[in-house]
């Protein structure tokens, strides 16, 4: 197939696809850190009193907002360099498919945790446990993504990061809505955490549908082990009939002779790999600042932001005002 003959998006099936599972990707954590008031809730017993504006209360005995930052970006880089190997074992569907039916999984279960009554201690050991799984699965998932990315032209991609950027905003978004809805807390989390099963779901199906189009198995295609040397043919194939079309001997002579080497490179060629330590030992200086980069700016938010409250008592500006232009911000500057 040349590549006059490609098939095309149509409605730009595809492109809305990639930007679903972009926003599938993040929605669920940004969703979940937005209901830190309501893990501060649940931790104090139910007996503390929380402002009106729905921050956290003043004591933290257990450090909530620490060990959340800890046991959420500790997965999130082992299991991505878990991803770098377990790829050459683990197929690319089971890992995107499995990982996204994990944390649909793991929010059903924060969901029901909300109507189930238990001591704050065994809460918070649950909900560790739920942030480690999440942030595991998360990093796989967004990195078999990219993966997958790498198979279709540029424009996918940031389609796919545009997907992310709105996930950061819905949640912002979603956080103005309940505050200014005045619910309670209980309402407020089912909120939080049905919306990311809703997202997530959405995103399954999605993914499994990017199978069934044309435009997008025309570039899956690509992946199999001789997609390369296949692309190059069909290439070459396309200047061998251009040259017969307009009658240029010289066009069609080298055509013939591209054609001719292209078959004879592939006889014989033996599959190369490259070792994902070779790959690293080349882009080490940028995956370094990527990781201190996220390490700063993942830290500060949301552990520190959460926290964040305004010293100034005038006329015309209240903590309630203050704390709903967090999230804005927040998202905005961290996103």
């Amino acid at each position: 197939m040349s590549r006059m003959d490609e098939p095309q998006d149509k409605f730009h099936f595809v492109t809305i696809i990639f930007l679903i599972l972009g926003l599938g990707t993040l929605l669920p954590w940004n969703f979940f850190i937005t209901a830190i008031p309501y893990f501060h809730y649940q931790l104090s017993g139910n007996n503390a009193t929380l402002p009106n504006n729905g921050t956290a209360p003043q004591r933290d005995e257990f450090n909530f907002n620490n060990w959340m930052t800890l046991l959420a970006q500790l997965p999130l880089l082992l299991c991505t360099l878990l991803n770098s190997f377990i790829y050459q074992w683990i197929p690319e569907r089971v890992r995107i498919a499995g990982s996204m039916t994990a944390i649909l999984s793991l929010f059903i279960f924060t969901a029901v945790l909300v109507k189930v009554n238990m001591s704050p201690q065994r809460f918070f050991d649950l909900t560790m446990a739920t942030i480690w799984f999440i942030n595991a699965f998360c990093a796989i998932l967004q990195g078999s993504l990219f993966g997958l990315l790498t198979l279709f032209p540029q424009r996918y991609s940031s389609m796919f990061l545009s997907g992310q950027g709105m996930a950061g905003t819905f949640a912002a978004l979603a956080m103005l809505l309940s505050m200014s809805s005045g619910a309670d807390h209980g309402t407020t989390a089912l909120g939080y955490f049905i919306t990311p099963c809703v997202g997530t779901f959405i995103s399954i199906v999605c993914y499994f549908l990017l199978y069934r189009v044309d435009f997008a198995k025309h570039y899956l295609s690509k992946s199999t082990a001789n997609s390369a040397k296949t692309y190059e043919l069909e290439t070459k194939t396309e200047l061998l009939h251009q040259g017969e079309e307009n009658g240029d001997a010289a066009g069609q002579k080298k055509a013939v002779l591209l054609l001719k080497e292209a078959e004879a490179g592939g006889v014989g060629e033996e599959k190369q790999t490259v070792s994902v330590c070779t790959v690293l030992r080349k882009i080490w200086v940028m995956a370094l600042t990527i990781v201190i980069t996220f390490g700063v700016t993942l830290s500060v938010f949301p552990a520190i932001t959460a926290g964040v409250a305004t010293s100034v008592d005038s006329e015309g500006w209240s903590e309630c005002h203050f704390f709903h232009l967090i999230p804005s911000f927040s998202f905005v500057i961290y996103h």
